[in-house]
């Protein structure tokens, strides 16, 4: 007969983008404190080193067309654990509530009265673009940045694509890899087509890769793209700030003379 655990806890960690030295300190003392941890895909495997020596940690990552479990069935386990572990550690990508669902796996837990807490993480959307040296917004170039998912759960590119195209701000793009050439047929209706644009993959990591380019010209980079690894897109003039953007802006004019 199983017991159940007088002090069920769930907390939602965010692990930030990638770089296990991006997490926050708050969300390293949640995991030293687990007595379980389930962890997504695109969490850092070295960030469990943090926990105990002998808590389970059980990998519930979800990439496309390669879900190890459902979201119901992660749910169901979160509560199950909790109920029979104690404290268990929800450790997710970047932030939790940034097309993270983590909101939804909160009011599946607190509805069998199980105690919470949020550990906020960094999100890609804002650390990425930064540690490649792109602002987000800048004064005179950019006032404000959309962050927009670019893919749905029904698989379409989201509608607020082609809202944040017809804005002046710069347009940060998640899980829109397998989107890309939609989303940029998408932009040039409303974009000038010198816009720039960053394709950032495996953000933070050692193997980091960036292409730039411009939404002109996006066919050009279509087949560098690994679509096995994460990635983000930024469009925007704000991407002229990248350091390598005018040194490859000079080779584009030798390689294509007009």
């Amino acid at each position: 007969m199983s017991t159940i655990n007088n002090n069920p806890k769930v907390t939602l960690v965010g692990a930030g983008p990638g770089d296990k030295d991006l997490i926050t300190i708050k969300g390293v003392e949640a995991i030293k404190q687990a007595d379980c941890i389930l962890y997504d895909a695109l969490v850092n495997p070295e960030i469990l080193t943090f926990s105990k020596k002998d808590t389970p940690c059980i990998f519930v990552g979800k990439r496309f067309n390669n879900h190890k479990f459902s979201q119901n069935e992660i749910n169901e386990l979160l509560v199950k654990k909790a109920l029979k572990l104690g404290h268990v550690v929800r450790l997710k990508g970047g932030d939790p509530f940034v097309f993270g669902r983590g909101s939804e796996e909160l009011d599946y837990i607190e509805s069998f009265d199980i105690q919470t807490e949020i550990v906020p993480g960094i999100s890609s959307a804002l650390a990425v673009p930064a540690i490649q040296g792109i602002p987000l917004t800048k004064r005179g170039i950019s006032e404000s940045f959309w962050v927009i998912t670019g893919t749905t759960s029904n698989g379409n590119i989201s509608k607020d694509i082609k809202l944040g195209a017809q804005s002046s701000a710069t347009l940060v793009i998640l899980m829109g890899l397998r989107n890309f050439s939609l989303i940029m047929e998408e932009i040039k209706q409303s974009r000038h087509k010198y816009t720039p644009f960053a394709i950032i993959q495996n953000g933070s990591l050692p193997s980091e890769k960036i292409t730039i380019e411009t939404i002109n010209n996006y066919k050009n980079v279509i087949d560098e793209i690994d679509y096995s690894s994460p990635g983000i897109i930024v469009i925007g003039d704000v991407v002229t700030e990248h350091p390598s953007f005018l040194d490859e802006e000079i080779q584009r004019v030798l390689n294509h003379p007009f």
